[in-house]
């Protein structure tokens, strides 16, 4: 009966092992660079989402986001991120007030970017045109900021 119980005992923290062992393999690292800041003025901030729902500029839809000095080079790292299909928007926050400031037509005053660095037409990129896939430990991913205005000139006394 002992031995039974020993060998049950065994069998069980053989597969709890196991098991841990492929969680911790379905999951990874996404290593993010942004590339472009223009200058060193405020935040970059990273969002992660799963879903086009938010994205690319409601950051509380995002599953994640950090948020990092502005310079050269800006990355941020997300870690043990389940597998499966994402997109990361970016955005060059230069006077730090937490969102996106946009013109009259709503065309954006700070830099901008996401995954896969899509073309810019009419519109923010979509999801479906930043939509990369997680599916290793790790993946690095190269995001271009892209600014559609001059920076404000700097009023000096």
């Amino acid at each position: 009966m002992r031995k039974t119980i020993q060998t049950f005992l065994l069998l069980l923290l053989i597969a709890a092992s196991s098991i841990a062992r492929a969680e911790s393999v379905s999951s990874g690292r996404i290593e993010v660079l942004v590339d472009g800041v223009r200058s060193v003025d405020g935040v970059v901030g990273v969002a992660l989402f799963n879903a086009k729902r938010g994205f690319p500029d409601n950051r509380a839809m995002a599953i994640q986001g950090r948020s990092v000095p502005a310079g050269k080079p800006c990355k941020v790292i997300f870690e043990n991120v389940p597998w499966g299909a994402y997109a990361i928007s970016v955005l060059h926050d230069e006077n730090g007030n937490g969102r996106m400031d946009k013109g009259f037509l709503g065309m954006p005053k700070e830099g901008f970017g996401t995954s896969n660095n899509p073309e810019i037409k009419m519109g923010p990129p979509s999801f479906a045109e930043s939509r990369f896939e997680l599916k290793s430990t790790g993946l690095m991913l190269n995001i271009e900021m892209k600014y559609l205005r001059k920076p404000v000139a700097q009023v000096r006394q």
